[in-house]
């Protein structure tokens, strides 16, 4: 007998806010049910809450299309925010000098998982 797949994954690579700016989103909503965690990012002021729903939406259209997963069972079991590649740029300065611009990306992987009866 096959092993039923409970869980389904969704990945953006190389969104360009910094991991520890998406970091703080993602933590409000690990573990949360789909449907809240949807809610919490929706009234979530941050930069990185309409990307992290995005993926979010992702990984549950994931579930359903491919692994025939009930949405409404489904939450987030496992969130990772990775550091992607950093983009340098230099800055113009006094005297003819520059500095260092660091334009930081990041990888945002979301799994949801059906929550298991009984």
């Amino acid at each position: 007998m096959a092993e039923q797949i409970t869980s389904a994954t969704a990945t953006a690579k190389t969104v360009r806010i910094a991991a520890r700016k998406v970091r703080l989103v993602v933590d409000l909503v690990r573990g949360k049910s789909v449907a809240e965690a949807l809610a919490i990012l929706k009234f979530t002021p941050r930069g990185a809450s309409p990307v992290v729903a995005k993926v979010l939406n992702s990984a549950v259209a994931n579930a359903e299309n491919n692994f025939d997963l009930d949405s409404q069972d489904l939450y987030i079991s496992k969130a990772i925010v990775n550091e992607g590649p950093t983009l340098k740029r230099f800055r113009p300065r006094a005297k003819g000098s520059a500095s260092p611009i660091n334009k930081r990306t990041s990888h945002i992987t979301i799994v949801v998982s059906e929550k298991k009866e009984g």
